[in-house]
């Protein structure tokens, strides 16, 4: 799949019970953070498991036009040649982050406090998205940036010459930001400070540490504060980047929605920033056991079994949002086939991500008989229960690789047919999706193309 190139019209059917083993891809956010932190090092940093998506792929190639090496050595092995904190060369051609929120922002940072310039752009989706929000805690560093209006790409970034050491509170619970500012931070003199009124994802302080960065996190009064001290020298490290959640959350809540099924999702990463919707899950009554628990490169990890339930709508804590962000989608398909209402809230950030994630999955679920409730920071889906839902729509995706994902395992549970408008955005995090789930029993895939 090209996340790039003609749409693909996709459809999933309702399926029998799904059966197997489901290796999915490695995590995308940890991916993102080896290249870019490998570039930053000195010497030669190793990756094994490294997603091959676009997103990462994309920065991949950002790392190279600011000087590092980067070579892949086989299927997920990787290594990266960096050039030091500070060492980055001004790239001759724009940087392109195709559908990546978390490559340009993250980019941004670790380019904002050395004295070269970058253009960034990307896809019809990344142009849409806000940069204001990490555009502006560069600024004080002393970084300038030109973009079109509202803050969006192409957007050139002019790197401080002298940058100065910042204290900053993120507005909203956002890890890119978070990370943005930290990244931002390695090259500026003293100590630099993000608070967080929510914690997030934290594989960028764990990482950072990992490389040789002199980073404290401490929780007080205004929330957590991460201090990370300037001008390091990153040691290169040996990554084994662990599976993704986020991408495992497609498997484990396909098995869960289709009858009989009973599906095993090995060495899924159990990072407590990130695992807010496996708890949810569990508190509807899924069938989930965790097994084998372990720690591979600094991250815990553990074996998914998931087995059919019966589900039930709960309501999901507002403080749990930041560590399930990326999951709400695919916990409104859950949540249409529990039994009774799933109330979502302090869900606000998702109509800032590839699309508008909240509207995206009203209209597509209200299409396919779900009554859907909404407001600014709340969805509320009406659950029709196990192979309740009627079906029977094409979803818009709006080059969203979690929304196609999402109706598609919808479809796999619905009565009828569900299609996606275009499933080529799945290429940008989980490459091998369609084979994946093909594989475990599931009918999905890509519709003929009419004569």
């Amino acid at each position: 799949m090209s996340g790039h190139g003609e749409p693909i019209p996709m459809t999933a059917r309702r399926s029998g019970p799904l059966k197997g083993r489901a290796e999915v891809p490695g995590d995308k956010s940890i991916s993102h953070r080896a290249l870019i932190l490998g570039a930053l090092a000195v010497g030669e940093t190793k990756v094994t498991g490294l997603l091959e998506g676009q997103d990462v792929l994309d920065t991949a190639a950002a790392m190279r036009a600011f000087g590092a090496e980067v070579v892949r050595h086989g299927a997920g092995r990787w290594s990266v040649r960096g050039v030091g904190v500070g060492g980055f060369a001004e790239p001759a051609e724009v940087i392109d982050c195709g559908n990546s929120g978390t490559g340009v922002r993250l980019i941004m940072g670790c380019m904002a406090t050395s004295p070269i310039t970058a253009t960034f752009t990307g896809d019809a989706s990344l142009r849409k998205r806000p940069m204001g929000r990490v555009t502006d805690p560069l600024a004080l560093f002393g970084a300038r940036a030109y973009g079109r209006q509202g803050g969006r790409l192409p957007m050139t970034l002019v790197g401080a010459a002298d940058p100065v050491p910042v204290r900053y509170a993120v507005p909203m619970p956002s890890a890119q930001v978070k990370s943005a500012v930290l990244l931002a931070g390695l090259n500026a003199p003293g100590q630099t400070v993000v608070i967080e009124k929510e914690p997030t994802r934290d594989h960028s302080e764990r990482m950072l540490r990992g490389f040789g960065a002199e980073v404290a996190v401490e929780d007080g009064r205004e929330g957590r504060v991460i201090t990370l001290t300037g001008r390091p020298e990153l040691r290169p490290q040996v990554v084994a980047v662990p599976r993704d959640p986020s991408s495992a959350a497609f498997p484990v809540c396909a098995a869960l929605i289709v009858e009989g099924s009973d599906v095993l999702v090995p060495g899924v990463s159990q990072n407590p920033t990130r695992n807010g919707l496996y708890t949810t899950l569990v508190e509807m009554g899924a069938d989930i056991e965790f097994l084998n628990p372990r720690e591979e490169g600094g991250e815990p990890v553990a074996d998914l079994r998931v087995r059919f339930s019966s589900l039930k709508g709960i309501r999901v804590p507002k403080e749990r949002a930041a560590s399930m962000i990326d999951e709400f989608p695919v916990l409104s398909v859950v949540a249409a086939c529990a039994e009774g209402a799933t109330v979502m809230r302090g869900v606000k950030e998702l109509r800032v991500k590839e699309s508008d994630r909240i509207d995206a999955m009203a209209r597509g679920l209200e299409a396919c008989g779900v009554r859907v409730e909404e407001d600014e920071d709340t969805l509320i889906v009406h659950g029709m229960g196990a192979g309740g839902v009627p079906g029977g729509a094409t979803a818009r995706t709006h080059i969203d690789h979690r929304i196609a994902m999402s109706f598609l395992v919808l479809g796999l549970a619905a009565k009828k047919p569900v299609s996606v408008d275009d499933g080529s955005p799945i290429a940008t995090s989980f490459p091998v999706f369609e084979d994946l789930m093909r594989g475990l029993g599931a009918q999905v895939g890509r519709d003929e193309p009419r004569p």
